[in-house]
């Protein structure tokens, strides 16, 4: 594996836990007990974005460096795949 694609990989992995983080953490107004007017009480309270991004690439760290372990340290490629799993 070289950088490039190296590169794609967290790439895409970030981005999938991205959208998979941005939920956990959120407060609605009406939890907080403090609804601005002309908005619904169940939209967010406030940003959250920065902890969300840093969530996202920690777990996304953490993921990748499980992937490079297995495809550097071990040899596994995606052919290794249906051989870990059980036949019927």
């Amino acid at each position: 594996m070289n950088w490039i694609s190296g590169f794609a990989i967290y790439f895409v992995i970030w981005w999938t836990v991205l959208f998979a983080m941005i939920p956990f953490g959120v407060r609605t107004q009406d939890e907080e007990g403090d609804v601005t007017l002309g908005t619904t009480a169940s939209a967010p309270s406030g940003s959250h974005m920065g902890k969300a991004v840093l969530r996202t690439t920690i777990v996304s760290a953490l993921i990748y460096g499980f992937f490079y372990v297995l495809t550097s340290v071990y040899g596994w490629r995606f052919e290794d795949i249906p051989n870990v799993l059980p036949s019927f």
